[in-house]
């Protein structure tokens, strides 16, 4: 399928590596221009080589903390518009909520909340007026399904959902969507180093504790984070201007509601 983004320019926070990295590589097949971005420039540099090299795409690297006001407007400003703004950004630690004071509390709301907002600030009129644009904000399935230890990642992006679904419905008119989708188990670095913590914790290998999720799952598999990024890149395709406001699960069945 044809996704109708030759020649639009997305930007992809915490695409070095991961599910960011996977959509960026989805976007630039499809035809984009694509900012990619980390905090360390040797591995974000790394990245934008690979998938310009497998895609053919023009990919720009931004080395940048977007933490800061600073780090968020050098991205932005990297490129002289933005058709696709893909917001990610890692969660807050695992950790008991009696033990997240005020600064973490700050921290967490600030990374999950308060950045992705200021970027969608940043774009959200030039696409108005441009009558296009897609915001994909990857938040996570704890949002659908609370974890306990996880207690803040899980408020921070609830908070973004929420304060972001107004905003779809106010920008819907002009060709401007805003969705969320919320990972569940994927297939990365991260999945796999949380796998290593838990196996150290109950005196187990990581390769077991990995079998145990994989066995909770009804999909009976992780993930692969290429259909993560098949996902955002439809979502930012001009097939998907019908679809917004929404929480779309990837979690091969795990949550077990129905809404």
């Amino acid at each position: 399928m044809d996704l109708g983004l030759a020649g639009k320019v997305a930007v992809v926070c915490a695409s070095s590596q991961g599910l960011g990295r996977a959509c960026a590589q989805e976007l630039a097949r499809a035809g984009c221009t694509v900012v990619v971005n980390g905090r360390d420039p040797s591995t974000t540099e790394q990245a934008a080589e690979a998938i310009s090299a497998e895609t053919g795409a023009r990919v720009i690297p931004v080395a940048a903390d977007l933490g800061t006001h600073d780090g968020q407007d050098r991205l932005l400003g990297s490129v002289p518009q933005v058709d696709i703004l893909v917001n990610n950004n890692g969660g807050p630690p695992f950790r008991d909520f009696r033990e997240v004071d005020h600064d973490a509390l700050i921290a967490g709301v600030t990374a999950n909340m308060a950045t992705p907002i200021r970027l969608v600030q940043g774009v959200v009129d030039g696409m108005v007026e441009r009558r296009f644009g897609r915001i994909v904000n990857i938040t996570s399935a704890s949002v659908k399904m609370p974890l306990s230890g996880l207690d803040l990642s899980s408020g921070a992006r609830a908070g973004l959902t929420g304060f972001l679904a107004g905003v779809a419905r106010s920008v819907a008119h002009a060709n401007v969507t805003i969705n969320f989708l919320l990972p569940g188990s994927f297939d990365t670095r991260r999945l796999r180093s949380g796998q290593e913590v838990a196996a150290r914790n109950l005196g187990s290998t990581p390769d077991e504790v990995a079998e145990g999720a994989r066995s909770a799952i009804p999909a009976k598999r992780f993930g692969d984070p290429a259909e993560f990024g098949a996902a955002c890149a439809f979502l930012s395709s001009v097939h998907a201007g019908f679809i917004t406001g929404q929480s779309i699960l990837l979690d091969g069945g795990a949550y077990p509601g129905i809404l």
